[in-house]
């Protein structure tokens, strides 16, 4: 995954269509996760907000899988990464860059802040993924990052997630640490 620079976070007319298309057969497949929500008004909002598309574009481009999960009380569309386990393009990061900066040999590509935030997205806080977990089964096999509060990350640490066992559970480990297996979900509001 590569950084982007703010010229080119449109997507072609072409590219949108893929997408939208790609989202579309998503939605209708997975219905209960967005019971309620009309595929319709979905597009229209998507295809008004073209910057949405870019940020939906890079979450599926790294195996996120996003799709509609709700709408937030403002009438925005919650997208969320659905992909079964932590999306692959997204892997093997430390939480972020004093992580990143404090490794002294075998650093990682990225860090995983820092990635979401050129994304355009949001990491996880603990309540969602838990909300996301209700909606169906994620990382059984992998874990992924969410964000950590301030105290913790202050001591060096930071949370992630996964499930086992039917149960989701929420970990800590050195924010330096990376593993072919974490990554991290992201949240965009459309």
């Amino acid at each position: 995954m590569t950084a982007s620079t703010n010229e080119d976070k449109h997507l072609s007319h072409e590219e949108s269509d893929k997408l939208i298309n790609t989202l579309k057969d998503r939605f209708h497949t997975h219905m209960h996760r967005h019971e309620g929500i009309e595929w319709e008004k979905v597009e229209q909002t998507l295809r008004e907000r073209p910057e949405k598309l870019w940020s939906l574009n890079q979450m599926e481009q790294t195996s996120g899988e996003p799709d509609v999960i709700g709408i937030e009380e403002g009438g925005s569309y919650v997208f969320c990464d659905c992909s079964k386990e932590s999306p692959k393009g997204r892997r093997s990061t430390c939480y972020d860059l004093k992580a990143l900066e404090s490794r002294k040999k075998h650093k990682p590509e990225h860090n995983a802040m820092d990635l979401a935030d050129s994304m355009g997205i949001h990491m996880l806080t603990e309540e969602q993924y838990r909300s996301l977990q209700k909606l169906d089964e994620f990382d059984l096999k992998t874990s992924s990052w969410i964000q950590t509060p301030q105290d913790i990350r202050d001591l060096g640490g930071a949370l992630f997630c996964d499930r086992r066992y039917d149960k989701v559970f929420v970990y800590h480990n050195g924010a330096e640490s990376y593993y072919a297996a974490r990554g991290f979900r992201g949240m965009l509001y459309v």
